[in-house]
């Protein structure tokens, strides 16, 4: 009865090892530059959104990003925006640095997204804004991870 009593506890923790998850690579902790004010006068000027996320190795080897895009989608919107609630903005191609991260670490990614706006004179009528959702999809040698950050980027206008 011994001897039973030790083999099953033997495949029960053989069981158990065999049960645990595999390391892995994760995003978390998405976030965006809250507002920006859009000069007055502006005609689809240049700016960036700067994003921030958390990324976690816990892999035996070096992750590195292929690549990154950006998708801007518009929330909510006070004032008389040019767009409507629901349209999204695609960034395209989009910076990260670090482009690796090591094994067993952690490291913040910085992502610049490329984003135009326009605006009126100011004071010349009602300010307005626009509040988007940010997703942000990276490509790595640990697999495809797309996160969306926790808060919206807010463009201001005249």
């Amino acid at each position: 009865m011994n001897s039973r009593l030790t083999a099953l506890l033997g495949t029960v923790v053989l069981l158990s090892a065999c049960s645990s998850p595999p390391a892995a690579f994760s995003l978390t902790g998405a976030t965006v530059d809250s507002t920006y004010w859009c000069p007055g006068g502006a005609n689809d000027a240049p700016y960036t959104v700067n994003a921030s996320l958390h990324a976690r190795n816990d892999t035996s080897r070096t992750v590195t990003v292929s690549s990154a895009t950006a998708e801007m989608t518009l929330d909510a919107i006070g004032g008389a925006w040019l767009e409507h609630v629901g349209d999204r903005y695609d960034a395209g191609a989009v910076d990260v640095s670090p482009k690796s991260v090591a094994a067993h670490s952690s490291a913040t990614l910085a992502v610049t997204i490329p984003s135009t706006c326009t605006s009126a004179l100011y004071g010349s009528g009602n300010s307005s804004f626009g509040d988007y959702g940010v997703t942000v999809r990276l490509v790595t040698s640990a697999g495809s991870f797309s996160v969306k950050a926790s808060n919206e980027h807010e463009i201001r206008a005249a």
